[in-house]
């Protein structure tokens, strides 16, 4: 069986009854959707996925900086008064 992410799980015809209802019951957390019983989706509130949203943009960002500190000796300087 495979591994689900979230507390609360739930069913397409489920979800399908009242999505309102099952996301005012999972409190702000993530729900995992279910076809038999695998899940196939998750359903996870807009505040919480913008968040990890901007946790992977950082982590992007932070790469790009690792990046670009290893290519330092192909940098060229500059001094800002010439710019």
């Amino acid at each position: 069986m495979d591994q689900i992410y979230a507390r609360l799980s739930v069913s397409v015809s489920e979800l399908k009854k009242n999505p309102t209802a099952l996301i005012n019951k999972a409190d702000g957390q993530p729900i995992a959707m279910l076809n038999h019983n695998k899940p196939i989706a998750y359903i996870v509130p807009a505040e919480l996925y913008e968040k990890m949203m901007d946790a992977i943009e950082n982590d992007e960002l932070v790469a790009l900086a690792k990046l670009r500190l290893s290519e330092k000796s192909k940098a060229i300087r500059v001094d800002l008064d010439d710019l």
